[in-house]
């Protein structure tokens, strides 16, 4: 028997039947006593007498508390990016233009942001942003800015910049955290005659905002501090510990990416150090006023459900029926689909859907994937589109050639996603490095964590080399005078880290992803081989236009004779067919004119079909086109030339209604014949062939199956109709884009 000394703190002894002749004594620690030595339970008796020690776990769970949100992440900062001074100022930043953006496209507002930053005493920063948004309502500044995990956005499937509610309030936290000041916050709404003005802290504990000098001001005084002369908007200042450097991974890279991706808004620059000397700025005018299309909430759909999710809603529904469950809370789901859903299930379609045990609701997920379902509407998606790329990265990147691809929507585990790209090569972009690569997901700048990028994993897996940049070993990102802007839209980016630095693994997204970055990279191809023959071709013609008639005017001057016709000498010299296009803007008419010129250097005629490359949407049209010709596909024209003489010219003129200066300056031109045309290239008929099998596709569906509903992947009578997928060996072995 282990003999332990009386305790010296409280017992409680309990009278219990004899057990050998000797009571048994139970001694307890009281709840509350602070020491560490262990409960015990002391047996007194003979040979059979023993200690007992009481379970350990019980005194362990009395020391459990709930911590809210706000404490966990006030230890665990980085998780929201605020783990290094530098990193820190870029992500105070990026969380309140971000807000800015999202508020003022939600109120149709064309975004007008302005950022300061200021260095103080101490390695501070002081860190002002406003905007023209709709301002914030004076009863929901502190929700917003005060609690965590608080949004409009986390329950919506639709498309947005911020969904979690952390960002502003992390903000917020680190800025009292560091400095322990608190955040000031002046917001103007255009129904109110005054502005709001308060100073926010946060609550770690409770999750909630401490507000102090709140105020209301005169539109005098908002005019002022905001520098702006609208009737709404928001102003956030704050302090905090940082680090402002240039570079990059800064806040002028930062914000000089998204005016790439956002070129509808105008952003601008301004950081002071102590001194007041301006130690950086910068300026990013918006190039368009087209804001981005408005974004439609959709319901959540069956693919990408998961058991505690399905389970979740099964218990909350208000729906009194499975049926009608199926058919009211989930997109694309008819009420023949739902009854086909529950006959795979095996489930009666007026069970109570509150009531369904575990193994029906398993049964009703398998049933999800087995029953053909219409892919959601893509009408939550808002995607930059292929001529505001343009315009956004010739706004920010001098270039001599820019190509982009919007591809059509596309679902993975029932969520609506597209991916676009777009390839800037030549102008003052450096030629001895990397290219810079330029990842966006819904409009936002990812800035750090490049390599564990899937965007960087799908530039990685092409071979540059073909089209005509330098890369080791074909694999990882290619070197050369060029930038890649790679944009994920979808309504549910999956990150690898809380603060949202790089996409996850999805291989639906990383097989979009290469299919586009082919279409660039055949693009640039061919942009470089067309450059290059006319090149070496004008450097002949131009010699050859030079040397002969010298040598004809010397030889015509020596005997006495008339210089004679040196075309048919030059014609039989050159031997080839020349292509030539040009794209000027006709401010008076609005209009971008196209000229395509053919010149026929060669002993014989020669037909062919033009065909030329067009920025073709809804809003476009081709006017001003006297040779008439023809439609090949969507954004493809074709005039059929029956004879060009020898020694002639042929011109195709045509124009492009509908666009604004700049959206057009290059016209990619194509021909169908036979010997080759120099500054064009012959049309790939197989890639040409399933573009039309794709249109026709869509047609059908667009009339035949859902007139009203965008969307890339159908259904009729059990038969899946997939219109965005194309053989990877067409685009794995295509050498030219269409």
């Amino acid at each position: 028997m282990i003999d332990l000394p009386d305790p010296p703190y409280p017992v409680t002894s309990m009278l219990c039947p004899k057990i050998g002749g000797y009571a048994l004594s139970a001694i307890f620690r009281d709840q509350h006593h602070t020491d560490n030595r262990p409960h015990v339970i002391r047996t007194l008796g003979g040979p059979s007498g023993m200690v007992v020690e009481m379970d350990k776990a019980q005194r362990i769970a009395n020391k459990q508390k709930q911590i809210s949100i706000s404490e966990f992440f006030e230890k665990n900062k980085h998780f929201l990016g605020f783990d290094t001074h530098q990193r820190a100022i870029i992500t105070a930043v990026k969380e309140a233009v971000d807000n800015s953006l999202d508020a003022c496209e939600e109120a149709r507002i064309l975004p007008e942001i302005h950022v300061y930053i200021k260095r103080i005493e101490g390695g501070k920063l002081e860190l002002i942003t406003q905007d023209n948004g709709p301002g914030i309502p004076r009863d929901s500044i502190a929700n917003v800015f005060g609690k965590f995990l608080l949004g409009s956005r986390f329950h919506a499937i639709r498309q947005t910049r911020g969904q979690q509610g952390i960002g502003i309030t992390g903000v917020v936290m680190y800025s009292q955290l560091t400095t322990g000041s608190s955040t000031t916050v002046l917001s103007k709404i255009e129904a109110e005659s005054t502005a709001v003005k308060v100073d926010l802290a946060l609550d770690t504990k409770n999750n909630r905002a401490l507000k102090s000098n709140e105020e209301r001001i005169p539109i005098e005084e908002w005019f002022e501090e905001s520098g702006m002369q609208t009737l709404h908007g928001l102003r956030i200042k704050t302090v905090m510990s940082a680090k402002y450097q240039r570079g990059r991974q800064s806040v002028h890279q930062y914000l000089r990416m998204t005016s790439i991706v956002n070129p509808h808004a105008t952003i601008r620059l301004k950081v002071i150090g102590k001194e007041g000397e301006t130690v950086d700025e910068g300026e990013w005018v918006r190039s368009t006023s087209k804001l981005p299309r408005p974004v439609v909430e959709i319901k959540p759909h069956p693919h990408g459900m998961q058991f505690g999710t399905l389970q979740r809603m099964l218990k909350n529904t208000k729906e009194r029926t499975v049926k009608s469950f199926l058919r009211k809370e989930f997109e694309k789901v008819s009420p023949l689909v739902a009854k086909k859903i529950l006959e795979h299930a095996e489930l009666d379609e007026k069970r109570r859907p509150a009531g369904l045990p575990v193994e029906s609701i398993q049964s009703l997920l398998a049933a999800f994937m087995e029953v053909k379902i219409q892919s959601p509407p893509v009408d939550c998606l808002s995607p930059i589109e292929d001529l505001l790329i343009k315009k956004g990265l010739e706004k920010a990147i001098d270039s001599r050639y820019a190509a982009t691809v919007t591809r059509n929507p596309s679902v993975s585990q029932g969520n609506p996603f597209q991916v676009e790209v777009g390839l800037v090569f030549g102008g003052d972009l450096p030629s001895d490095g990397t290219v810079e690569l330029l990842r966006f997901a819904n409009r936002v700048p990812l800035m750090y964590q490049q390599g564990g990028c899937l965007l960087t994993k799908g530039v990685e897996s092409i071979d540059w080399r073909r089209y005509g940049l330098e890369q080791p070993g074909g694999k990882g990102v290619p070197k050369g005078p060029a930038a890649i802007l790679v944009h994920l839209a979808s309504t549910n980016v999956q990150f690898t880290s809380e603060a949202k630095e790089a996409v996850s693994d999805n291989e639906e997204v990383f097989d979009e992803l290469r299919r586009a970055l082919f279409e660039v990279g055949r693009g640039l191809q061919s942009h470089r081989k067309r450059i290059g023959q006319r090149e070496k071709s004008r450097e002949k013609f131009d010699l050859i236009n030079k040397i002969l008639p010298e040598i004809a005017s010397k030889s015509s001057s020596m005997l006495g004779r008339e210089p004679p016709d040196l075309s048919p000498i030059i014609t039989k010299i050159m031997n080839a067919v020349f292509c030539e296009e040009e794209v000027i803007w006709e401010a008076r008419d609005k209009l971008a004119k196209c000229s395509i010129k053919i010149y026929n250097y060669t002993a014989r005629a020669r037909a062919y079909t033009i065909i030329a490359k067009w920025p073709e949407s809804d809003s476009t049209s081709i006017v001003q086109n006297e040779r008439g010709g023809r439609k090949e596909a969507r954004g493809l024209w074709a005039w059929r030339l029956d004879a060009i003489d020898p020694g002639s010219m042929t011109s195709i003129d045509f124009a492009v209604s509908g666009l604004n200066k700049g959206d057009w300056k290059e016209a990619e031109v194509f021909y169908r014949g036979n010997g080759e045309v120099i500054g064009s290239e012959k049309i790939d008929e197989t890639l040409l062939e399933e573009a039309r099998k794709q249109e026709r596709l869509q047609e059908v569906v667009d009339e035949f199956i859902v007139p009203d509903v965008s969307t890339s992947f159908h259904q009729k009578d059990g038969v899946s109709l997939d219109s965005n997928v194309v053989s990877s060996e067409i685009w794995e072995a295509g050498d030219k884009l269409f």
